[in-house]
């Protein structure tokens, strides 16, 4: 699912083997330890060494099976996979499952529009000092904000869920004109579901013991995964009536098996259940005292001037834009051609098992060899996912329709573009982990994850605008009046530019055909690709690999 996965954040994967400290007192101590870093020698901890004898940014550790973790750290990791679990519901509805519903009602160009609702995973980090620093020593550092946060997003989803559909209808009226009302909805869930991301990659660092904390970003993995899954693969094959009618059911309906008000009530009473649970049932470890504000603000600029962490910023905002076509468009592009929405469903299904075993295996490449090669290697293969992924489109057997030959392509490009995605993912969040600086952990892996998502968000809002702005469609009116037309005043009469869904379906109530001269797709992926090309073999590529090689001690705050 090349746009399930939002650019995540990993936390600390280095296990560091203390013995008889297995307790989150234990973690509480190791953390607010002032000389605690990488740099800094622990028992049982074997970083590699560069060529000068220093911790190099690229050494990794083991870990621990999950049955030989103390039941304490394995009850956590369940809760953490829960709480994460939560959070991709949602989070798989506004990036997955809904733009493919607003395909039908609104032009690309307003799809872009929507996809502004995503920008508050790419902002977090704006506000992340915030959630670190202010808090009350009554509830707990971290459920001082989840439970909120996790209270206001079930009583949004109970408030969607009995407007939702409608307020799609409404966004494609009036030429688009209502998308920013049904955009404004899903951004303020959004945001509710950062800031709640925010909150419990911290509560992870003291949940899990100091020698287990990699499990944290397997919790993360698992339970935001398998919640994008259900919101995006298993809700988009459920809500076609296509897919309901040729699996489950003998007498075919015009609907599926749920719709979009009915799932998101469901979830809006699930979430209110598990937060008043965590209220009662889950008691917090004491922390230790605020930080203020300031200096939390102030730690997140001594970071930015880091010369090592700007040249990576910059590599992080670049890099995503040469399969950004690929990832926003190919999928509505195949719906817009003829691929049914039930074949779709279907393709996504077969995708996310390759997806999780795949998935672990790139987590492994990850430990075994340096993880900027992975990610240099992952990233050719997604340039070439996304010209694979135009000839399936430019390819699309109009005249027969999808044929299972057909199907069968579509389903490898799908898995071979979600896979290059998940390595690369895997690969980056790895290389994350290894060069923040414990001390600062928070903070740190907050800033560059953020820099990872808004690399993939702030380009999608332009290529899917510049798709519409590169297409030529004009509806030619029929020769003849429709024999079939019930209302004389929609026949069309005069040629139209037919670019924008709304004129689309204008142009077919009349009767008249709409003839594409020029795929602005095509083009917007042409030129997206040849930028990735050219900026991956002259700075990427190269720069990654020089940054992989820096002693530990060079991502480090002085003092």
């Amino acid at each position: 699912m090349s746009n399930t996965f939002v650019e995540r954040r990993k936390h600390n994967a280095h296990s560091l083997e203390i013995p008889d400290e297995d307790s989150a007192d234990a973690t509480a101590r190791l953390m607010g330890r002032d000389n605690f870093s990488l740099d800094t020698p622990v028992p049982s901890f074997k970083p590699e060494k560069d060529g000068h004898g220093e911790d190099a940014a690229g050494a990794g550790a083991g870990a621990k099976g999950f049955f030989e973790l103390p039941e304490q750290d394995r009850k956590n990791f369940m809760l953490l996979v829960l709480l994460y679990f939560l959070q991709g519901i949602p989070m798989g509805l506004a990036t997955g499952s809904v733009p493919f519903l607003l395909k039908s009602h609104l032009s690309y160009a307003q799809i872009g529009i929507y996809s502004l609702a995503s920008y508050p995973y790419s902002l977090k980090l704006l506000w992340s000092p915030i959630v670190d620093a202010v808090w009350s020593k009554k509830v707990g550092r971290r459920k001082s904000w989840i439970l909120p946060i996790q209270m206001m997003s079930g009583l949004g989803m109970l408030w969607l869920g009995g407007h939702a559909e409608s307020m799609m209808v409404k966004a494609g009226a009036d030429n688009g004109a209502g998308v920013w009302g049904f955009t404004g909805w899903w951004f303020a869930l959004v945001f509710m579901c950062a800031t709640q991301d925010i909150a419990v990659d911290g509560w992870a660092l003291t949940l899990l013991s100091p020698s287990n904390l990699s499990y944290a970003s397997t919790a993360q993995t698992v339970g935001l995964t398998g919640g994008q899954f259900l919101s995006y693969t298993v809700f988009l094959a459920l809500s076609s009536s296509d897919f309901a009618n040729k699996y489950f059911r003998s007498t075919p309906l015009s609907t599926g098996l749920l719709n979009l008000n009915s799932y998101l009530t469901f979830w809006g009473w699930v979430y209110l259940i598990v937060t008043l649970g965590l209220a009662l049932f889950k008691r917090e470890e004491r922390s230790k005292d605020k930080d203020s504000l300031l200096s939390v603000y102030k730690t997140m600029g001594g970071i930015l001037q880091l010369p090592n962490i700007q040249i990576f910023i910059v590599i992080h905002l670049i890099a995503k834009i040469g399969f950004q076509a690929n990832d926003a468009v190919t999928n509505l592009k195949l719906l817009d051609k003829g691929f049914s929405q039930e074949d779709l469903a279907l393709t996504v299904l077969i995708d996310f098992p390759f997806e999780m075993l795949l998935g672990y295996y790139a987590g492994t490449w990850s430990e075994k060899y340096k993880p900027m090669n992975v990610w240099t290697t992952a990233f050719t293969g997604r340039l070439l996912a996304a010209v694979f992924s135009m000839l399936v489109v430019m390819f699309f057997p109009t005249a027969t329709g999808t044929t299972n030959s057909y199907l069968l392509v579509v389903i490898i490009q799908h898995v071979f573009s979600t896979f290059m995605n998940t390595v690369m993912f895997v690969s980056i969040s790895a290389f994350h982990a290894k060069i923040s600086d414990p001390a600062i952990g928070g903070t740190y892996m907050t800033l560059l994850a953020t820099m990872s998502n808004l690399g993939g968000t702030f380009p999608r809002f332009f290529i899917l605008r510049f798709v519409d702005a590169f297409t030529s469609a004009t509806c030619h009116p029929p020769l003849t009046p429709p024999l079939d037309l019930k209302d004389s005043s929609l026949l069309i009469t005069a040629p139209f530019s037919c670019v924008a869904e709304v004129d689309k379906h204008r142009c077919s109530a009349g009767g008249g055909l709409c003839s594409m001269e020029r795929d602005g797709y095509y083009i917007v992926n042409v030129l997206c690709v040849v930028f990735g090309v050219i900026t991956f073999w002259g700075f990427i590529k190269p720069a990654a690999l020089r940054l992989q090689g820096l002693p530990l001690r060079k991502w480090r705050l002085e003092g």
